[in-house]
């Protein structure tokens, strides 16, 4: 009975932009079952990418509303459903994805026998043809690399997406935590992800974080430089968190690192140049690129555009000034969706799990079911 709500979810999920793909092993269902109760399964189904109030929900389910708000509650502090606050009203919640969703809400709750199941299923749930098609990240070069000379959107800026915010937190790397468990990565710092807006609000409610300035914020963004860290954020225009990513833990990174060419695998406007008439060869680049792109041949670096994602880190620290950065030519530039809402709108229609008539009549659903539920 519990294996078939498991078989049930799973197929719930699959039907969503991202998909939730099946394996011979089976470790996708291992996954839901350490995360979710066949209870939480159960109700989980219920749930739809459109924000609804438990009162639609618990209706939907056939159970009283006051268990479904308390279950619902308790599933939102779980980090697998997302719980949205409305002023003068009561919760909405809607149905996560898995990844960027309801895993990376298991920050601070990793064991190793989750991370194991984990890494079996990270290379079958990422197909790069699709991320190639439509990432759900994109890459923004750090600050220090952007000359000014350089023409750079507001939205490729990182200090400029801090800027932007109010509400502002600092969470644990979920990637880093889950590599030191299982005994690889490396010591780059682990309270380095940021989250703002509605997603700084959530992860402060779910005690995963912790607030902060935008000060903070940009003192953790230059430590991240030093650290020699990427810069990526969602795929839109409008950032909800700003990931600080190595190659060696982020599961995005190290599914693409292992392309034979990486830079056709991401969301990047820019492209590293290489001046080797002025290289001394001292090889600080190849320390800090996350993607094996540069290496030393007779004392000189040597560039392959092929793995170069343009995140600026052998910019920023070379002695010489060698490298820079250049922005793609225009019909190689990657269009970055206005809200993350219109990116999986556009995963769903590119993979075709989600169309956009299945949005349409799951919000016609939406409306009628509120209109069915007796005063």
């Amino acid at each position: 009975m519990a294996e078939e709500v498991y078989k049930k979810l799973a197929k719930h999920l699959a039907r969503l932009p991202a998909g939730y793909p099946s394996t011979e092993s089976g470790v996708e269902l291992r996954i839901l079952n350490q995360l979710f109760t066949p209870k939480d399964a159960e109700l989980a189904m219920h749930l739809t990418l459109i924000p609804e109030e438990p009162r639609v929900i618990s209706y939907r389910a056939g159970i009283p509303l006051e268990e479904g708000i308390s279950r619902l509650q308790e599933m939102d502090q779980k980090g697998l459903i997302f719980g949205t606050p409305r002023k003068g009203e009561s919760m909405q919640y809607r149905i996560q994805q898995f990844i960027i969703g309801f895993w990376e809400g298991q920050v601070n709750k990793l064991s190793p026998e989750l991370v194991l199941n984990f890494e079996e299923y990270l290379d079958s749930f990422i197909d790069l043809d699709l991320w190639q098609k439509i990432p759900q990240l994109r890459t923004i070069p750090v600050g220090e690399s952007i000359r000014v000379k350089t023409d750079v959107m507001p939205y490729e800026r990182a200090e400029e997406l801090v800027k932007a915010q109010t509400i502002l937190a600092v969470n644990n790397c979920i990637c880093r935590q889950e590599q030191r468990i299982i005994g690889k990565g490396c010591n780059k710092p682990e309270e380095s992800c940021l989250s703002f807006g509605q997603a700084a609000e959530r992860g402060l409610r779910q005690n995963r974080g912790r607030a902060i300035t935008q000060k903070e914020a940009m003192e953790i963004l230059h430590r991240a430089e030093k650290a020699g860290l990427i810069l990526q954020t969602g795929n839109a225009k409008k950032a909800l968190f700003l990931c600080t990513c190595c190659g060696c833990c982020c599961g995005a990174l190290r599914c693409i690192k292992h392309d034979p060419k990486p830079a056709s695998r991401v969301s990047s406007p820019f492209v590293v140049s290489l001046n080797i008439n002025t290289c001394i060869g001292c090889g600080n680049c190849i320390d800090r690129c996350q993607m094996d792109a540069i290496l030393l041949d007779e004392g000189k670096a040597i560039l392959d555009l092929n793995r170069c994602i343009g995140c600026g880190l052998c910019v920023s620290t070379c002695p010489t000034n060698s490298y820079s950065l250049l922005r793609k030519p225009k019909a190689k530039q990657p269009y970055v969706p206005g809200t993350l809402l219109e990116t999986y709108v556009r995963l769903g229609h590119v993979s075709g799990r989600m169309r956009l008539s299945s949005l349409i009549h799951m919000k016609i659903k939406s409306a009628t079911d509120r209109l069915k539920i007796p005063n």
